[in-house]
């Protein structure tokens, strides 16, 4: 069997898995090796499960009838996922950026569903496994495919790019995250605009937000589409209720949108959705309606009532940029009573204890009523913040809460995935 009918055989099946906990019967199971895993030895497990073939680099499994021998899995996968890009139909559209990417892409799902069938990237699957996965996965009949792409590290949107051929791309924003990977923030910008770089060899054009100074001075050479608060004609409406609510315009009429998401730091997300659903064909008023319907459910700018306390969850990952932009929005809230949670930001490396310090800066200076701190990095700045709660584990912060039992706050927890405030949630 070579390549060109292994991939017949994957377009025949019920699907692909990567996890033999997952399978379902007909499913092609693809026998991945990580840095602490080692799918290959569980070939049978899978075959057991259900699956119909067996994609794996275990020599033992050579001449197996219900295997497909190669000497790397992974490179096997992403050699696929290049074939059926050759053949997708779908006009394919790159997003990246530092932050807010998953929900760009959680709303520009909403906004271009408005124009024809739309897919995504699931979750968070936005790296050399993910971004394969997730192109094997588009239908023949998709109109809009939306690819997701993450770094840590130089070169990796070009690579990704290199597989899903994306024909535009959006940026986000460029902010300071991943700087251990990335070794400096110009490692940060070079990477990013791998995606803009990708586009413009193709001759394509990126979608840019103009409200965005740097986005705006490293798109300037290439064609691009502009979006942005003055072409839309925004106005912020900021109340009590800390979710994002916006009036806008096009072709004289206005819209109102009053959405799910917690922060205003979320506008340039929304706008980007709006502008790339209306240029490829979307009802305005059916892209507002879409869009004021979005609920977040995966950490990212969540508002929850618990019945004690007011909680912003926005635990899936921070960096020195995002935690910026949370802490004043946090401060713009009107509120009776506020308590800031914050974890550790990880992956910064030797910029970790500036940055660290940085943002327990910008917190004394906004005048929170209670402040808690969770992880090893902060809390080597405990003797230097006296007025704060410093605390080296979630567990140990969760204990503390549970005495205190603190009501009537609004809370905001960030942090790091890696330190998992979000646990706090369920005493708050």
């Amino acid at each position: 069997m070579n390549i060109n009918q292994l991939y017949q055989q994957i377009k025949s099946s019920a699907g692909i898995s990567t996890d033999t906990r997952s399978i379902q019967q007909g499913m092609v199971f693809f026998a991945l090796k990580g840095d602490s895993f080692d799918a290959n030895e569980f070939v049978q497990t899978a075959l057991d499960n259900g699956a119909s073939l067996v994609v794996t680099q275990n020599e033992k499994h050579r001449e197996h009838p219900q295997c497909y021998y190669t000497k790397d899995t992974l490179i096997t996968l992403q050699e696929l996922a290049l074939l059926h890009r050759s053949q997708m139909k779908a006009t394919v559209i790159g997003i990246t950026g530092t932050n807010g990417k998953t929900t760009t892409k959680e709303l520009l799902r909403e906004a271009l569903s408005c124009a024809g069938k739309v897919q995504a990237t699931q979750g968070n699957l936005n790296n050399h496994i993910g971004v394969p996965l997730t192109l094997l996965s588009i239908n023949v009949d998709t109109r809009f495919a939306i690819i997701e792409m993450g770094a840590n590290h130089p070169g990796e949107i070009e690579f990704l790019c290199n597989i899903a051929r994306p024909e535009f791309g959006i940026v986000t924003n460029i902010g300071r995250a991943h700087l251990e990977g990335f070794g400096s923030f110009e490692g940060v910008v070079k990477t990013k605009t791998e995606l803009y770089r990708f586009v413009a060899e193709q001759g394509n054009s990126v979608f840019v937000n103009q409200d965005d100074p740097l986005l705006m001075t490293l798109s300037e050479n290439q064609p691009r589409i502009l979006y942005g608060s003055e072409k839309l004609g925004v106005n912020l409406v900021v109340d009590e209720n800390p979710q994002l609510h916006c009036n806008w315009q096009w072709e004289s009429q206005s819209f109102s949108t009053s959405t799910n998401l917690t922060g205003n730091y979320n506008l340039p997300n929304l706008l980007a959705a709006i502008a790339v659903g209306l240029h490829f064909g979307g009802k305005a008023a059916e892209i507002n309606q879409k869009l004021s319907d979005y609920i977040p459910s995966n950490m990212r700018s969540q508002w929850i009532d618990t019945g004690k306390n007011k909680v912003i969850l926005d635990a899936y990952n921070a960096n020195p940029s995002s935690m910026a932009v949370a802490l004043n929005n946090f401060a713009l809230l009107k509120a009776r009573k506020k308590l800031l949670i914050l974890g550790d930001m990880l992956e910064l490396g030797s910029y970790s204890e500036a940055e660290h310090h940085l943002v327990l800066e910008h917190a004394a200076k906004l005048n929170f009523d209670s402040v808690i701190l969770i992880g090893p990095q902060f809390s080597k700045y405990q003797n230097a913040f006296p007025a704060f709660l410093f605390f080296e584990t979630t567990e140990e912060a969760r204990l503390a809460l549970s005495n205190s039992k603190p009501e009537g706050f609004s809370v905001l927890l960030k942090g790091s995935r890696g330190i998992g405030v979000e646990k706090l949630k369920e005493i708050l």
